[in-house]
């Protein structure tokens, strides 16, 4: 066998969790189900606290990774990363709007994106995950800004050539420096 043909072999049982250096395929298929049954009746054992905590550790995890990433992406993650976090927390999305004293209109418009959340909106958020996170992680209090206004930031470099043409017609430099 060649050595790459090898490399090819130990990637392919790479999905299931196990070492794929196996003498049969049999045996590397029981191995890989006795693992997935371990880690299914384990996970089945979790309280719902437990289920939530991770989740919310989860979602901290992605939200931490989103603001770190070096390339502009032209997607809505701010409401994406809230409706993860409000329905961790709550059967219903009214119940959190009723804990940040909001309407439930205006948390369904920003949810949607029909509106962008007021910065009195993102202060409650950020304080509420402040104390829903008090117990299972630190949450710097700024994470929710940053992922918001990384969002705007990446939504109006991707979209250059649809604001700077109209934009650049204002723009002039009447005094040049010259080095």
């Amino acid at each position: 066998m060649t050595k790459n043909k090898k490399n090819n072999k130990e990637i392919e049982g790479a999905e299931y969790g196990v070492d794929s250096r196996y003498a049969s395929k049999k045996e590397r298929i029981a191995d890989s189900k006795s693992l997935m049954e371990a880690r299914l009746k384990r996970m089945n054992n979790l309280s719902e606290d437990q289920i939530i905590k991770a989740k919310l550790l989860q979602l901290k995890f992605r939200m931490e990774e989103y603001i770190k990433k070096p390339k502009y992406e032209e997607h809505n993650y701010f409401t994406e990363f809230l409706k993860l976090y409000i329905d961790t927390i709550y059967s219903k999305r009214i119940h959190f709007a009723k804990d940040v004293n909001i309407k439930p209109v205006l948390l369904s418009q920003v949810l949607n994106n029909h509106r962008e959340p007021k910065e009195e909106f993102i202060l409650r958020l950020m304080i509420h995950s402040e104390k829903t996170y008090k117990n299972i992680s630190t949450f710097h209090e700024k994470i929710w800004f940053q992922v918001y206004f990384r969002e705007k930031i990446c939504e109006t470099m991707a979209n250059q050539d649809k604001w700077r043409p109209d934009v650049e017609k204002h723009v002039n430099i009447s005094n040049l420096i010259k080095i």
